[in-house]
């Protein structure tokens, strides 16, 4: 054991500069650690859930067009049940069926006028999709508004209804 004597005749004098050195080693190391986690956060955000229910839209709707089912297979529950502009009503299945078998000549589509309303674990989507391309070889220009509906479920977001309906042109 190392023995040391303080100023004042007393063998403690050692343990004083000790716990001295030891208080500044620890404070060190918490300061440390902390510049660490607050780069790391620095280096990804944080997501609010509006930003990813509306990252999520945009991946489905581009999902849509590439024909991408496992995507949306995995965004939609499996008691979805979706609205068409024409009226009729499909679940999970006629949607995937329809991503599967979409052939439509897309030009351009752009999403807008998001607004995202979060209730706890269910939140609500509104947006316009304006859409540009050929149909039946004629130029079309059509917008759909859209209400989504969505859950929290084992840590991420599901959509389990969706209706649209079509804008006329004024």
């Amino acid at each position: 054991m190392l023995a040391a004597t303080a100023k004042d005749g007393s063998r403690n004098g050692l343990k004083g500069e000790f716990r001295m050195g030891s208080r500044y080693s620890l404070c060190c190391v918490l300061a440390a650690a902390l510049d660490v986690t607050a780069f790391a956060s620095q280096g990804r955000p944080v997501e609010s859930d509006q930003q990813v229910l509306i990252k999520l839209e945009r991946a489905w709707n581009e999902a849509f067009y590439r024909k991408d089912v496992a995507l949306i297979e995995n965004i939609l529950a499996d008691e979805f049940m979706a609205t068409y502009d024409d009226g009729s009503r499909g679940d999970k299945a006629k949607e995937l069926t329809l991503v599967a078998e979409f052939n439509q000549q897309v030009e351009s589509a752009t999403q807008d006028e998001f607004t995202v309303r979060v209730y706890g674990d269910t939140a609500v989507v509104w947006f316009t999709l304006r859409l540009v391309g050929t149909k039946q070889g004629q130029r079309t220009e059509l917008a759909l508004r859209y209400t989504d509906v969505w859950v929290m479920r084992d840590a991420r977001w599901l959509c389990v209804s969706t209706q649209s309906t079509r804008v006329n042109p004024k």
